[in-house]
């Protein structure tokens, strides 16, 4: 590893207050690794917040570095300082307004020379560089070979190699973070007629700037707008001088300059990688590219996609999660032991009856709404949170979204919404809040409306899972309703939401066997907010069915609502689980599993209630994520529809199941 300069004399340290003394700013293409060496470098001190004016969130946080307080900023995912998203926008908003210490650009090693070009931006922009070449094990592996030493020279900024989720080469950039020297990096220049133009449009620039002057004159001439009001606020009198000048350069390169700078830039990375970069001209692909082959041809996708399905959502969710784990927690545990234990406690202690139902009735905190949490839904989403993160760390997301994106074209949406849309299987209101990376606002209305309406959250799709399994043409029902009508749904938006069908681009990982320390560590911590968000809805819902209970407003709601069920083919009691999913849709569906273990539904009802409350209105978290991400209009427009839509689709399909006696 060569060595970047000396320590400062003085090294920063933390001041006392709680103040970082360096910032430090991870910036790169999306699944390179940057949110692995985020988490590798700050541990468990991380806060996920909206960056100002926007809805997208930036992820924060804080460490000591050879004794020194830094500050750790993720920043979305970018391909070029010229921004086209708004994750674009906010990480170079983070650039320009926030002046990192130091920025560490992640690469990927497999698509060095491709992802050189914003390595050149970064550095032209006269920012703190650091290169991280990331993903350097699978790199080795395919043969590849990259001169680490001579690109660094090349470069003259710090150039580390790392695996990331191996935590190799975190030691090194440790190090050449707190030792940074800004004063070192090379200079790169372009073809002459393109230096010249930029020199004529910097002369007239006397402001003082985040970025450099010839990285402004640039973007000037990429017609950044942005740029443009920050240049008119500095040059003041002098700007229209310079808009004038660069309107005169753009017109005599109407035609082609964005395909110059690229071919610049290109002949540029071109050089830097002689020398530095070889590939065998022949090998044997790995399993792990074989692999990921498979996963993105229908052909070979579709049957890996169903075989991941079954094995993970149906066997090990379904079965093991709501079948074994909730019988033994909430069968043996809570209503052999727990809740008859709580229940002589609280009559001895407490001498108000109607206190007593508050806690341990019919509709207690206790013993309803801690039972389902703890006993029916935490074993459920634990299961799932556990899936998804090895499904995550595995890189099998990124082909999956290549797999549907032709399918989902169809519905207004990219392969890039599957991302979304796998997530809403866990947890809806989290997934409704992860629709902000879509592209368009278009796109991400189609999302929201799809997740209100077809995605059942984890502990909902186990409970029904383990519910209809002992009926399996009830399953097969069920399944075939929802996927109906998430096309059919999504196919109609298409064609009635305005707006323009995005692009779609993402980069691929390496498919990788899965490391059980960053499985175990994001289960943990989606698991620890899920947690903390229905734990106080639960207990809200338990005291509102209280208050209902006792003032009759429950009885009075059920009888409102009995024709509704009795128009569908559901008994009464049924209207109570529909009652519950107001709160949450994982609350209805433990209401249903009540029912039916109490015997009040036969499998033409058990599947008409499933299809219904999965369509039927969202939860109380997801209306409120959706009113804040969406807007009232929009977030109400999708409750009425979804609530309208289900009753309906529970109606048709119980005549249908009646007619044709398929159940």
């Amino acid at each position: 590893m060569m060595n970047f300069g000396k320590k400062p004399a003085s090294t920063p340290v933390a001041d006392g207050s709680g103040n970082c003394a360096l910032k430090v700013a991870l910036a790169g293409n999306p699944n390179v690794g940057k949110s692995v060496l985020f988490n590798a470098l700050t541990g468990a001190y991380v806060t996920v917040s909206n960056y100002p004016g926007t809805s997208v969130e930036v992820a924060r946080g804080s460490t000591v570095i050879g004794g020194v307080s830094c500050e750790i900023i993720d920043t979305p995912g970018m391909y070029s300082i010229l921004p086209i998203t708004e994750e674009e926008r906010v990480a170079r908003e983070i650039l320009l307004h926030e002046s990192p210490d130091v920025v560490i650009h992640v690469l990927d090693a497999r698509n060095l020379e491709r992802m050189l070009a914003m390595t050149l931006q970064l550095i032209e922009a006269g920012l703190p560089v650091i290169l991280v070449v990331n993903i350097m094990d699978e790199a080795e592996r395919m043969g590849l070979a990259i001169d680490i030493p001579l690109l660094a020279e090349k470069l003259g900024i710090p150039v580390i190699p790392t695996a990331a989720a191996k935590k190799r080469g975190l030691p090194e950039l440790r190090e050449a973070i707190v030792g940074y020297d800004r004063k070192r990096h090379a200079v790169f220049g372009y073809g002459r007629k393109l230096e010249a133009d930029l020199m004529e449009i910097m002369a007239l620039m006397s402001g003082s700037y985040t970025l450099s002057k010839k990285s402004i004159a640039l973007l000037l001439l990429q017609r950044d707008e942005e740029v443009a009001g920050i240049v008119r606020a500095a040059e003041g009198d002098a700007y229209p001088a310079i808009e004038e000048k660069v309107r005169d350069k753009m017109f005599a390169r109407r035609d082609s300059f964005h395909l110059d700078l690229s071919l610049e830039r290109k002949m540029v990375v071109k050089g830097l990688m002689d020398g530095v970069f070889s590939a065998p001209d022949k090998r044997k692909p790995v399993f792990g590219e074989r692999l990921s082959r498979w996963a993105v041809r229908p052909l070979t996708g579709i049957p890996l996609l169903l075989i991941t399905l079954y094995f993970g959502l149906y066997k090990f969710v379904g079965s093991f999660g709501a079948g074994t784990v909730v019988d033994f927690l909430e069968g043996t545990l809570f209503e052999g032991y727990f809740n008859p234990w709580i229940i002589s406690l609280t009559n001895r202690v407490v001498p108000w009856e109607i206190v007593r139902e508050l806690f341990v009735g019919e509709y207690g905190i206790i013993t309803l709404g801690l039972r389902y949490a703890v006993g029916i839904i935490l074993p459920i989403v634990t299961t799932f949170f556990l899936f998804f993160s090895l499904l995550e760390d595995s890189g099998y997301f990124p082909r999956l979204a290549l797999l549907v994106d032709r399918l989902f074209k169809k519905i207004g949406l990219t392969g890039r919404a599957v991302i979304p849309m796998v997530l809403g299987f866990g947890c809806d209101t989290m997934a409704t809040m992860v629709t902000r990376t879509l592209e368009t606002m278009r796109e991400r209305i189609i999302a929201t409306l799809l997740l209100a309406l077809a995605i059942p959250c984890s502990a909902q799709l186990g409970v029904i899972l383990g519910l209809l399994s002992k009926f399996p043409g009830a399953l097969v029902v069920w399944g075939v309703c929802m996927l109906l009508i998430f096309l059919l749904v999504g196919l109609l938006a298409s064609k009635v939401v305005p707006g323009e069908s995005p692009m779609f681009y993402m980069e691929l990982p390496p498919m990788r066997l899965p490391q059980l320390s960053n499985v175990l560590t994001k289960t943990y911590s989606r698991m620890q907010w899920y947690l903390m968000e229905i734990l106080p809805l639960f207990i809200l819902a338990s005291v509102l069915l209280w208050l209902g209970k006792i003032t009759n407003f429950f009885q009075t709601l059920v009888g409102w609502m009995e024709p509704v069920m009795s128009a569908i083919g559901l008994p009464r009691e049924t209207t109570v689980a529909f009652i519950f999913g107001f709160f949450r849709r994982d609350y209805g569906a433990a209401g249903l599993y009540d029912l039916q273990t109490e015997g009040l539904l036969d499998a033409r009802q058990l599947t008409v209630a499933a299809v219904t409350l999965t369509l039927f209105i969202p939860c109380i978290a997801q209306f409120l994520i959706m009113q804040k991400e969406r807007g009232t209009k929009v977030a109400v427009a999708i409750g009425l529809f979804v609530s309208g839509l289900a009753f309906c689709t529970g109606y048709l399909l119980n005549r249908f199941i009646i007619l044709t006696g398929i159940l």
